[in-house]
């Protein structure tokens, strides 16, 4: 590190966790630097010591960052939580601290990308950056044309209205969908405004890394083209 950075930035520059997890660690005081609590917008610099509950941080190498495709089971949670015996680390089981980029509800399969980049998993996870994910649903009833237009437009859930979207019908209860938002459950409480119950769903892309035939409940590890795309749409100098 050349130059100054914001104690949020440095937290998740150094894969402890994402910047607004580490803004809450600030808050609670639990962040020091040079031995002092460290206080919202505090500035990291060469040679200064930080710590987060106790443990100094420090800046990996940026050639040993870790950037994770799982294909997620439906049963798996996306936490880091070790009392839960469904956690997502435990199941991957990798040799280095990392977490996921977003989320991806234990009843839903699919891609997530994991990483210790809390840089680029704030930016991933931003809806203003524009981001899109894709997904296959499979629903209870035969599926109209309306619902469909209804879902491109928005659906008022969670005391806002879904940003419009792209839809399509690929079959006669199933459709796919891209979203650029997260908004909790989004995709099953768009479904339940319009009276249809979510029997499947998969998360097939994010952004211009796709699923494929990748089987469930594998992990590899993106290829340095995906890696470096991610990196530029992420507007991420490396």
């Amino acid at each position: 590190m050349t130059a100054s950075m914001r104690i949020n930035r440095y937290i998740a520059q150094a894969g402890i966790c994402s910047r607004r997890v580490a803004d809450r660690l600030i808050e609670q005081g639990r962040v020091t630097i040079n031995g002092h609590t460290a206080v919202a917008g505090a500035k990291v610099q060469d040679g200064d010591v930080v710590t987060v509950e106790g443990s100094v941080v420090t800046l990996p190498h940026e050639r040993d960052r870790v950037y994770i495709a799982f294909n997620k089971p439906v049963g798996i949670t996306c936490t880091s939580d070790s009392r839960r015996r469904d956690n997502i680390i435990s199941y991957i089981n990798y040799p280095k601290r990392i977490f996921t980029v977003g989320r991806l509800d234990r009843d839903s399969s699919g891609l997530i990308l994991l990483t210790d980049d809390g840089d680029l998993a704030y930016r991933l996870t931003r809806t203003e950056y524009g981001h899109e994910k894709e997904y296959r649903v499979s629903v209870d009833k035969r599926i109209t044309s309306s619902f469909i237009e209804a879902l491109q437009e928005g659906v008022p859930i969670l005391d806002t209205i879904t940003l419009p979207c792209r839809a399509w019908q690929t079959g006669e209860k199933e459709f796919r969908i891209v979203l650029i938002q997260g908004l909790n459950r989004q995709i099953r409480r768009m479904c339940e405004y319009f009276q249809y119950n979510v029997t499947d769903l998969e998360r097939t892309r994010i952004m211009h890394i796709a699923l494929g035939s990748q089987p469930v409940g594998s992990w590899r590890k993106l290829t340095p083209k995906e890696t470096q795309e991610l990196l530029r749409l992420s507007r991420i100098r490396r």
